[in-house]
């Protein structure tokens, strides 16, 4: 644990309450992070801190909404005014409204997915970068999808945000980490989690999770902690502009 230990830092990770962010906010945690926990429901975000500090870790939950300017500043303000620090940043909140023909997609759907999973990610970093390049750097980690690598069909809108995330992720590493600030993406595959319900409950999924996955099952969220303790970690201080794939083979 030790050479992965976070003592003394401070993550912020957005989309906390549920799924990989559920668990990466738990990880981080226990190896020694202060953790706001943030998302759309500060409700949700609560609970999950409150288990957190059940364990003797530390957290805190914050309302940010992704989508909402006004939020990233509230928060970043309240983050800098309780801790003077910023050293992690997880951009995870993420939405799929439109799963079907792409030419049945309406705009609304569009809109939405775009502004929280690349507008809302893309202004919460910018505008966090002044914190987490202090105090000798920080690292942020945005939880993007092999949908941005190998588009699937009636998912072309939130592949196409995802793309647009991993290509974020590569100029924001070439803008920022000359200054100490890393930046990387996780790739997750066929994740349990509420976004990927309309999939799991297909019946077809068994089909391509026997055809496509080495690993022939669904992953589960703490799988997804260790690639990103690693690349938030100071073993990561010469990993930058990257993605890691966590897909169980499915890529290959």
């Amino acid at each position: 644990m030790a050479r992965f230990d976070l003592t003394g830092k401070v993550a912020l990770v957005a989309g906390g309450s549920r799924g990989i962010g559920e668990a990466v906010a738990h990880g981080l945690a226990e190896h020694g992070a202060t953790v706001v926990v943030s998302s759309r429901k500060q409700g949700d975000c609560e609970k999950v801190a409150e288990a957190i500090r059940a364990k003797g870790f530390k957290a805190v939950s914050a309302e940010l909404h992704l989508g909402d300017l006004s939020h990233h500043d509230r928060v970043l303000e309240m983050i800098e005014k309780e801790y003077g620090r910023l050293d992690i940043l997880i951009n995870n909140g993420a939405t799929s409204p439109h799963f079907g023909p792409a030419h049945e997609a309406s705009e609304a759907a569009f809109d939405k997915t775009i502004e929280v999973n690349t507008r809302g990610p893309y202004f919460l970093t910018t505008k966090a970068y002044k914190m987490l390049k202090a105090d000798g750097g920080g690292s942020v980690v945005n939880v993007a999808s092999i949908d941005g690598l190998q588009p699937a069909e009636f998912r072309v809108i939130y592949g196409m945000s995802k793309s647009a995330l991993i290509s974020m992720t590569q100029g924001l590493a070439k803008e920022y980490s000359q200054h100490g600030v890393r930046v990387n993406a996780l790739l997750p595959g066929f994740t349990d989690t509420k976004l990927a319900s309309a999939l799991k409950d297909n019946p077809a999924m068994d089909l391509y999770m026997k055809m496509n996955l080495a690993i022939k099952r669904i992953a589960q969220p703490e799988e997804m902690v260790g690639a990103v303790l690693y690349m938030v970690s100071d073993e990561a201080s010469y990993y930058t502009g990257q993605c890691m794939v966590v897909d169980g083979g499915a890529v290959i």
